[in-house]
């Protein structure tokens, strides 16, 4: 059965991968991007797109009628930053995701699917698992936790059905990698590629797993039909090689025989030392599995950012606040 299909951030890491698995599958597949945090050329031919912001009401209900699922990717996905800019990180995700919801409400859209973030457990004990309370550790997982709620409140008033899918620390082609504010496994391979030693902050000891895109595609396509996981948290995400980054400098360093030195910063603040999310919900309701080690997704990764180039970065959002706990590397743009 052919469905109409909308995707937020369209033009996004994530929303694009997104609109490829459901043009494969057969559907109608419209998106939105307001091209700020994506590439225009990410956007899969077949997909009706059109270039607006996810927090202009007028906008929204226009391009979302007649849908029958939603998925909302777009966000700037900054959790450091997010201290040092809530305004605009808190307005991209909690007030887009309000606005995006009542245009799906008032067109009778049937299916929500919201990509959350593994920082909305915080600092909670590894690996996180869905029945843990979210514990919020800065305004980025905030947000995210109360467009969470949000969604829940308003089916339960209104009847469409949701999903909360928690994906995290993905990694692959497409991916904005001249961005200093995110995308770590990104930052590394364009600083190496332009003869640059990695920046780490802390003592490098922070541990994550990282999702290679396509093992995370295969189970949030089967989100749009599933029976089962309506009102469901779920994390789709891999919880083994949970490595520090380090460890992620020195595979990434390896991949492009680049003799490593990274450079030490002081720790950001607000930095949740382990996060790894448990994949058993996953495996149990949608058949997850990793196809990818993480060494092979990283090297797809640097052959894609080969093969566009290596690119300054571009601080195209600002600091709202600026003071003595504010990264040197963003006030001074050292990137």
């Amino acid at each position: 059965m052919s469905l109409r299909v909308f995707i937020t951030g369209a033009a996004g890491f994530l929303g694009s991968h997104l609109a490829d698995a459901m043009l494969e599958l057969g559907h109608d597949v419209l998106g939105c991007d307001n091209l700020i945090g994506g590439y225009k050329d990410n956007v899969p031919e077949g997909v009706e797109f059109y270039e607006a912001d996810c927090t202009d009401l007028k906008s929204m209900q226009d391009i979302t009628r007649d849908i029958d699922v939603l998925y909302h990717a777009a966000a700037y996905p900054h959790e450091g930053l997010s201290v040092f800019s809530p305004s605009v990180i808190n307005n991209s995700i909690y007030q887009a995701t309000s606005t995006v919801l009542s245009a799906f409400i008032q067109n009778k859209g049937k299916r929500f699917i919201f990509l959350s973030s593994m920082a909305r457990y915080g600092i909670n004990q590894t690996p996180f698992t869905e029945d843990m309370p979210p514990k919020p550790f800065d305004p980025y997982a905030l947000s995210k936790v109360a467009s969470e709620d949000l969604i829940g409140l308003l089916s339960d008033v209104f009847g469409y059905e949701y999903v909360i899918a928690v994906p995290h620390n993905i990694i692959g082609p497409r991916q904005k990698y001249d961005d200093p504010y995110r995308n770590v496994a990104a930052i590394f391979i364009n600083r190496m590629l332009q003869g640059k030693q990695p920046i780490i902050y802390g003592d490098g000891e922070q541990k994550r797993c990282f999702s290679f895109i396509q093992d995370c595609i295969n189970p949030l396509k089967q989100l749009i039909v599933k029976e089962n996981v309506h009102k469901e948290v779920i994390n789709i995400g891999p919880d083994d090689e949970f490595i520090t980054i380090n460890e992620l400098a020195q595979t990434t360093a390896g991949l492009l025989d680049f003799d490593l030195d990274p450079i030490y910063f002081p720790e950001r603040p607000q930095e949740v030392k382990e996060a790894n999310c448990s994949s058993e919900k996953a495996r149990r309701l949608l058949g997850y599995e990793t196809t990818y080690s993480l060494k092979k997704g990283l090297s797809e990764m640097v052959e894609w950012i080969k093969s566009r180039g290596p690119k300054p970065f571009d601080y195209y959002l600002d600091l709202e606040i600026i003071n003595d706990k504010t990264p040197k590397t963003w006030k001074e743009k050292l990137m």
